[in-house]
């Protein structure tokens, strides 16, 4: 198959020389400067929906020092002959990404931060050498090199770097600011009374920010991508001329993601058609502005996974990231009383909340509707629709990957707060065999999980080894045993005891007794007693699950 997906590729150039999918994006150069007069431009967009790949076509379309026509060939811009012969690599450009100046203090991030002005000034090495530069600029662009600058040299670096593009060129600088808000996200997550992270790194980047963009007589125009747009008074003070287009605006908002028409033609080119609903089930759902899109890195993972495996099952791309803990953080606020939301959200429906897409990082946890705006703003909730609701937006969960991010979070809440004592109290009811206490006692543990009607039989799975986790007891779960793999395992070692439980998820509550009858000869068929060598006492219990209530049944040999 020709067909070539790049996972991950973010480099415009390379991704079009390696002749990889391409899902055209280019009219928004167009847009961008044919039709709006912004001095600054912020897009604030969710991490994964192609911020980086959209500056670096920029980068390449703009930059003097290159020759980028190949490169869009074909593609929509190329239709404005005039605008192209206008303003392809026509202007000097600084391309800087802040995508990587995070660490757990502010000092290392720092260092990060020096280390990325330093890869900069070594990719202009040769404008460091030119006659027409001042030779204090000079200096100062050593020593940004080399990593030596001052402070006070570092928060005017870009400007410094502009003034000199502008010295060796002749003509004003196009400035890009890639995922300009990183550096203070974590410095929000590390921050400390004592460390002051927050601010140190704040007043950094706030001096960055404010002498590139702030009546800059070398700025042609600036693009600043990042997740959440900062309130104006904090980083952007006094900037003319701004504009910002968040997942609420409608201009620009098909851009940043792929259209359902976009997905189709790419499982068109990849002979993957028939997996169309599959892939909207799981990654679309998104809203922004008045354009309903997929998540981009999802459909270019999933696509990447079927072009090896025709029936390839699709994955959550978003799982292990440390992120998603912002939906922990945010539903153990018991001052927020969120969890009858969460419930909604998860069970299908849609929420109203007032949303603000101009915060500050160190006061999001401050309201819950500030939380709420951030986790529509990081993609984790949508607008249900492109309707406008006054101050207010109609909220929803927006596919099946995200839903299961929401799944696993109350999974990891039930960990986490479930009562020490009702647990010890169920497991004497498993040990003593008594199935009617035992069901009794996972019922009431279901009944103060937040509740959903789309359970399915994984949730029961880890939320039965979430119950027995933490009391003392090794549990196995889905481990090879006799012919196949128990649900749950739990041994005692010390009193030479073990106990197996097979779950099932029944479609009604009058099929629970019939289906934990099912679990247990489950048990006796697949042999899941064999080989605990040495144990005196092996109960056995089958279990059955229908939205909160459990019905469970001991083996009687």
């Amino acid at each position: 198959m020709a067909f070539t997906v790049s996972v991950g590729e973010a480099d415009f150039a390379a991704l079009r020389r390696e002749k990889a999918y391409y899902v055209d994006k280019t009219r928004l150069i167009y847009e961008l400067v044919h039709e709006t007069n912004n001095k600054v431009t912020l897009f604030t967009r969710p991490r994964r929906f192609g911020k980086t790949l959209m500056m670096s076509m920029m980068e390449n379309f703009f930059n003097i020092r290159k020759d980028s026509k190949a490169l869009f060939e074909d593609l929509a811009i190329a239709e404005h002959k005039t605008f192209c012969e206008e303003w392809m690599n026509q202007y000097p450009v600084l391309f800087v990404s802040f995508k990587d100046v995070e660490a757990e203090n502010f000092d290392d991030a720092y260092k990060m931060l020096e280390s990325r002005l330093a890869d900069i000034c070594k990719d202009l090495s040769d404008i460091g050498e030119s006659n027409s530069v001042n030779p204090a600029d000079k200096d100062i662009f050593e020593r940004l090199m080399f990593g030596t600058a001052k402070k006070s040299e570092v928060k005017n670096s870009l400007k410094t770097l502009m003034r000199m593009l502008n010295a060796v060129y002749g003509k004003p600088v196009i400035l890009l600011i890639d995922e300009y808000d990183v550096p203070l996200a974590k410095a929000s997550e590390k921050d400390t009374p004592a460390n002051n992270y927050y601010s140190n790194m704040l007043d950094v980047i706030k001096g960055i920010m404010s002498t590139a963009l702030k009546d800059n007589e070398l700025l042609k125009f600036a693009v600043i991508t990042g997740c959440l747009r900062i309130a104006k008074e904090s980083i952007f003070t006094g900037t003319n001329n701004f504009a910002s287009y968040s997942v609420l605006d409608e201009d620009f908002s098909g851009y940043f993601g792929f259209s359902k028409k976009e997905v189709e033609d790419i499982l068109k080119a990849a002979d993957r058609l028939e997996k169309a609903e599959l892939i909207g089930e799981w990654y679309d759902g998104y809203v922004f502005g008045n354009s309903y899109l997929y998540c981009p890195w999802d459909v270019i993972n999933y696509l990447s996974a079927l072009k090896k495996r025709k029936n390839a099952a699709p994955k959550n791309y978003w799982k292990n990231t440390s992120h998603n803990s912002i939906l922990l953080t945010f539903v153990k606020r018991t001052d927020f009383k969120v969890k009858g939301k969460f419930e909604i959200l998860m069970n299908g429906g849609t929420i109203i909340q007032t949303i603000s897409d101009e915060l500050t990082y160190d006061t999001l946890h401050s309201s819950e509707d500030n939380l709420w705006s951030v986790l529509l703003m990081t993609g984790y909730i949508t607008k249900a629709d492109t309707e406008e609701y006054d101050d207010t937006v109609k909220l929803k969960i927006p596919n099946k990957e995200i839903s299961s991010i929401f799944e696993d979070t109350v999974v990891r809440l039930f960990k986490e707060t479930v009562d020490r004592n009702e647990q010890k109290s169920m497991m004497e009811a498993f040990w003593r065999g008594d199935a009617i206490e035992a069901g009794k006692a996972l019922s009431d543990l279901l009944w103060k999980t937040i509740s959903y009607n789309d359970y399915h039989e994984d949730y029961y799975h880890a939320f039965l080894a979430g119950a027995f986790v933490g009391i003392g007891y090794e549990v196995e779960s889905n481990k090879e045993r006799g012919l196949g793999r128990p649900d749950i395992l739990l041994k005692d070692d010390d009193n030479r005891r073990a106990i197996i439980i097979e779950a099932k998820k029944s479609d009604k509550e009058s099929d629970m007794d019939k289906d934990c009858d099912e679990a247990i000869d489950q048990i006796i068929t697949e042999k899941y007693a064999e080989g605990l060598y040495g144990y005196e006492q092996i109960l056995c219990f089958g279990a059955a699950f229908f939205q909160k209530q459990v019905k469970i049944k001991l083996l009687n040999k």
